[in-house]
């Protein structure tokens, strides 16, 4: 195994291809602005860096980048990579991740404008997240105690569980397919709109306009709160606990509720809905 310590590296390419190699206590960072430092790498560990210029990691193959920080100015930091572990980290630069595969993000906090694009097998766990517009067009996703504050947010996702997170968006879930939200808080306007089942079980809804024109929509033992003009032209199954603001013109299936501040049914309806 290669070794590198205490090194700075502000060369264009500095380590590029770099194979079977250890990185620590190294700055990416200075004058000569150089991009690209780690790019084709394989099998490396980066421990405790500080990275400042831009697109240090792409087409990285077995990776794992722990205890670093990347700067506002380390833009689109991975791109195109497989087989990543990225553990303790900042991160802080725009599109912090795309195209890349079989990704474990853990312990890391993460300000990054549109991060995770179409990205499939990604993990997340004990993670902070503000973005714009994160985990777009992503596949076979897992989530584990996230707190994020967004908009926008996994939109076009297909194959996703996320449990135990607290997720403040808006216009999440946009044709979604094939997700599942457990014991989580989902706070934000017009939820989920033109999804396909999705599945909502013990979470705290809140916000404007939620679940409209959706297919396959199920809520188990879910609370809704400020949920005005809930289900509108939706296919739903729904049991909540307490009361629910508005119901406007849901398509088929059954909603049970302890109360109603009002029901909007214009024209006829498929769906059965109850008092408990």
């Amino acid at each position: 195994m290669m070794e590198f310590v205490h090194q700075t590296f502000d060369e264009e390419r500095a380590l590029y291809g770099v194979r079977d190699a250890i990185i620590t206590d190294c700055a990416f960072d200075g004058p000569a602005d150089g991009e690209s430092a780690l790019k084709e790498t394989r099998n490396v560990t980066v421990n405790h860096c500080y990275f400042n210029l831009r697109y240090p990691f792409w087409h990285v193959e077995s990776a794992l980048i722990q205890n670093s920080e990347m700067t506002e100015n380390c833009r689109a930091a991975l791109w195109y990579d497989s087989n990543l572990t990225i553990d303790g980290c900042q991160m802080n630069g725009i599109k912090a991740l795309r195209e890349c595969h079989h990704i474990h993000l853990k312990n890391t906090d993460i300000h990054s404008p549109e991060f995770s694009w179409r990205c499939g097998h990604i993990k997340v766990e004990n993670c902070k997240l503000e973005s714009e517009y994160p985990f777009f067009e992503c596949r076979d996703v897992e989530m584990e105690n996230l707190q994020m504050k967004g908009k926008y947010s996994f939109q076009y996702t297909e194959n996703m569980t996320i449990r135990n997170s607290i997720l403040d968006t808006k216009d999440a879930f946009w044709h979604s397919k094939n997700v599942t939200v457990m014991d989580s808080v989902v706070k934000g306007e017009y939820l989920a709109w033109y999804s396909e089942n999705l599945k909502l079980v013990r979470c705290r809804i809140i916000g404007t306009q939620p679940l409209c024109y959706c297919k396959g929509l199920v809520l188990e033992d879910c609370t809704m709160e400020a949920t005005d003009l809930s289900f509108e032209k939706s296919e739903v199954q729904a049991n909540v606990k307490g009361e629910i603001m508005s119901v406007k013109n849901p398509v088929s299936g059954r909603i049970v509720a302890d109360g109603y501040g009002e029901l909007i049914l214009e024209g006829e309806t498929q769906c059965d809905i109850q008092v408990r």
